[in-house]
């Protein structure tokens, strides 16, 4: 099994959250970024090739085109809105009959170094309210390592190892620092202490399945 320095992987990822207004109401932004090394057209390459993005997500089919659909296996879907090639591109992610949006720039980030930076922009539901920004946060963290995998040895990685991985020490650790991080960056927005933590508790609980 692939090995995982949870704690630098848990460091190298910059997490934040903000508002944005986005069909003429107030959205929450998660934002997530991580410097990987390798240049920009390959990382360009590594997140908008059909072909490439099994290697270190999931499997996706559609047309990764401007106004083409796209659906990754078992997850969201959605349109493709907007591509400025090798720099940015926007789309729907539409997943269990709700709708909100990512936005995924990639730039140089000194030599032989490029950036990744993530933003998923939602209207706030029930959802946000119950588990907080981690519902999506610990999603993301989980898809940048298996990033950061595939760039540093070239390899893809095999489908089944997130699910055999997750439930191992390091996987569980993951989560519960991915987690924790999210709650700091809740508290740093603003959200009062207390709920943010009751937030993250339900929120790594339903990563691990141990709702009640």
């Amino acid at each position: 099994m692939t090995e995982v320095d949870v704690e630098h992987q848990i460091k190298a990822v910059e997490r934040k959250l903000g508002t944005r207004i986005i069909d003429a109401k107030e959205a929450h932004v998660v934002t997530i970024s991580q410097s990987y090394d390798t240049d920009q057209d390959d990382l360009w390459d590594a997140v908008t090739n059909i072909e490439r993005i099994p290697r270190w997500l999931m499997p996706i089919t559609g047309d990764l085109t401007v106004g083409g659909s796209y659906q990754l296996e078992g997850q969201a879907g959605g349109t493709v809105l907007t591509c400025d090639p090798p720099k940015n591109f926007t789309a729907t992610w539409e997943f269990g009959g709700g709708v909100s949006w990512i936005d995924v720039s990639v730039s140089a980030d000194g030599p032989d170094r490029a950036r990744l930076v993530i933003e998923h922009i939602a209207h706030a539901d029930d959802h946000w309210e119950q588990f907080g920004p981690g519902a999506v946060g610990m999603g993301w963290d989980s898809m940048v390592l298996g990033l950061a995998i595939h760039l540093s040895t070239g390899q893809g990685i095999d489908p089944s190892f997130g699910e055999q991985w997750i439930v191992t020490d390091d996987g569980r650790r993951f989560l519960a620092l991915s987690g924790e991080q999210w709650r700091t960056a809740n508290v740093e927005f603003g959200t009062d202490p207390s709920a943010a933590r009751e937030m993250a508790k339900r929120c790594l609980a339903a990563y691990l399945g141990e709702e009640n």
